[in-house]
């Protein structure tokens, strides 16, 4: 932990989920979702000192004409700089901590972010191929319960994984992880989202798996896998439902050819299952909160989706959604029980 200097005791603290410096003087962190300030106190070289032994293992640069950097560190952990003259006075720095939880679905159960028999439901789901969106707020475990749902695919598939920052680590004999780039000094040497998807397209994939869609790279997404392909990906969003508006919303970011007519149905064909979670208020467990089906109806420009489960009081309720006819719709011989 020599590399986290000042800030190594946290980093070791297992209770700790996140840190973020928003001055010297001023550093936070993170309990079971719950943000304390701490008593740490650092000087101004001090975090920049911090910074650049970080960055130097990540291979990621910062300077006035790259005042942002998202690099992974080397415990898995993700760290976000952003310096003046974006911010106002000092450096913004965020750690999220790679916490070892949840490799699988089982995993998660134990850890009571679902029941064993959403577990059972959402591994036959990911076994029969159904496209997965899974949404959710910051830190409310996306990232983990997509690398969860992935390591469930069948142990034969040959899995490609996009994101912007490694972070995804599926227990899978053979998968290829993708990871973008930055552009270089002279501006050049830029690897988008975009282009790895298409790339991804070329060395067959039995899926595909975007860490995290968050601009114009949802329409390369929802082609591809329009097309046969099964796959999976995160976006944040407050609901089911206003994840599912999103992705209608993002593709149009692609350029004024692409109109909400055309992502509409295209959005309802494609994806077959939304996965929400969520952080408690009350407990700060991350805890699934919703699945809902998306029926591939659209009413208008508003692609249709029924809820299957919900947690609500406490306890999961069983929605509108006919799990079997999902199966079903997919050609699956699934039956869920």
């Amino acid at each position: 932990m020599n590399e986290f200097g000042p800030l190594a005791g946290l980093m070791a603290d297992p209770t700790i989920e996140e840190i973020w410096i928003n001055s010297p003087h001023r550093i936070f962190i993170a309990k079971a979702g719950v943000s304390q300030l701490t008593n740490l106190v650092l000087q101004q070289q001090d975090v920049r000192d911090l910074v650049e032994r970080l960055l130097m293992w990540g291979g990621r640069r910062l300077d006035l004409s790259h005042p942002f950097v998202d690099a992974r560190l080397p415990d898995g952990s993700r760290l976000h700089v952003a310096i003046p003259d974006v911010t106002a006075v000092h450096w913004a720095v965020n750690i999220r901590k790679h916490l070892v939880r949840g490799k699988s679905l089982s995993n998660l159960t134990e850890l009571k972010v679902m029941t064993p028999t959403i577990a059972e439901f959402l591994t036959r789901a990911v076994q029969a191929g159904l496209n997965i969106l899974v949404s959710g707020s910051t830190q409310a475990g996306k990232t983990t319960l997509l690398n969860a749902l992935v390591s469930a695919t069948p142990v034969q598939s040959r899995v490609i994984t996009i994101e912007e920052v490694f972070e995804l680590k599926p227990q899978l004999p053979d998968c290829v992880a993708l990871q973008t780039r930055q552009a270089n000094l002279q501006g050049e040497g830029e690897i988008a989202l975009r282009k790895l998807i298409k790339e991804a397209l070329r060395m067959r994939p039995s899926h595909l798996v975007v860490g995290e869609i968050r601009e114009a790279e949802a329409l390369d997404l929802l082609i591809a896998l329009n097309s046969g392909l099964p796959g999976m990906a995160t976006i944040h969003a407050n609901s089911a439902r206003d994840a599912i508006s999103k992705l209608q919303t993002l593709p149009l970011l692609a350029g004024e050819n692409i109109t909400y007519q055309f992502v509409a149905p295209l959005v309802a064909s494609t994806i077959d299952l939304v996965v929400h979670t969520t952080i408690l208020a009350e407990s700060g467990e991350r805890r699934i909160v919703e699945i809902s089906y998306v029926t591939g109806r659209t009413e208008g420009d508003r692609v249709e989706i029924e809820p299957i489960y919900i947690f609500r009081n406490g306890e999961y309720e069983v929605g509108l959604g006919d799990p079997n006819r999902i199966f079903n719709r997919n050609g699956s011989d699934w039956a869920v029980v």
